[in-house]
């Protein structure tokens, strides 16, 4: 990372055949992942460890936001053979709680909600021990899209909030603030028994109790899990980074989030949305089956 970063976002880069075994199968699969598309800082952390953040329905993103380095533009039609491609890859990597996001797809009628359904179908199929976690987009509030996947029974249904109400005309011009809270609010009540999840970034310009507003918002709709990480900027045409946050900085917002009741936490500067999302189950007590 450059030098006129502080020193806690110095990171020592990963490598050894553990990570190109990883990429190996990923490559012999035909599979994306957020990892690479959106230029994680983890991504090395990850793929050393064996696991990666599936990307599905293409690497092109219908949507523009400010701090996303994922690219924009007009996607290509779904694969059909992507959910059981994905599947098999996952079988490979011999993974235990396996996530799955994707772009957002504004051009298709059910926003790819169809596309998640199937995966989770594959991966039930082949992994059935395994645990799943998916990350959606809005579907532009599509309740009938949202159920699709709801009844594909993920165990953590993830939406990212990404950043306080203030600030989403510059951050997500085309999202809506409420509208992502009504999401994991349906899923909630829909069906109680799956974990949600929402993360957002901090360092774009929010105070300290704009943050914790948020936490309150995403408590009142029985959010379960949150993650807090800092944002950074991908390119030069990406929004700039306001302020690097201080570790001490997140340790609050972790303290402050346990306090209002979230069952797990993830919060620090390197945090993303699936950084050791399987220390849910850890938290919670639930056993997941032994890697083999």
């Amino acid at each position: 990372m450059s030098s006129h970063f502080p020193e806690w976002l110095h990171k020592k880069l990963p490598s050894g055949g553990k990570m190109y075994a990883t990429e190996k199968i990923l490559e012999r699969y035909g599979l994306n992942t957020i990892c690479g598309s959106a230029l994680c800082p983890n991504q090395g952390e990850c793929l050393a460890a064996g696991t990666a953040t599936f990307l599905i329905l293409g690497d092109r993103c219908t949507r523009n936001c400010r701090f996303c380095a994922v690219t924009k533009g007009t996607p290509k039609p779904p694969d059909p053979d992507e959910p059981e491609r994905l599947a098999e890859a996952a079988a490979a990597l011999k993974l235990r709680h396996v996530v799955v996001t994707s772009v957002t797809r504004d051009d298709l009628p059910d926003g790819g909600a169809g596309h998640f359904a199937a995966t989770l179908d594959a991966l039930h199929r082949r992994l059935p021990a395994a645990t799943t976690e998916v990350l959606t987009p809005d579907f532009q509030g599509n309740v009938e899209a949202i159920d699709t996947v709801i009844e594909a029974r993920p165990d953590v249904y993830n939406h990212n909030i990404e950043t306080v109400q203030r600030l989403y005309p510059v951050v997500r011009p085309r999202a809506d603030y409420r509208r992502s809270l009504e999401l994991l609010k349906h899923v909630k009540e829909k069906d109680p028994g799956i974990y949600t999840k929402s993360g957002l970034m901090v360092g774009l310009g929010e105070d300290f109790d704009e943050v914790v507003a948020v936490m309150q918002d995403l408590r009142s709709v029985g959010c379960d899990v949150l993650t807090i990480g800092q944002y950074l900027q991908p390119s030069k045409d990406h929004l700039p980074v306001a302020r690097f946050v201080p570790p001490e900085e997140f340790a609050l917002y972790k303290e402050k989030a346990l306090k209002l009741g979230f069952v797990h936490v993830e919060s620090g500067p390197f945090v993303r949305s699936s950084y050791h999302a399987h220390k849910l189950w850890e938290k919670t007590g639930h056993e997941m089956y032994p890697c083999t």
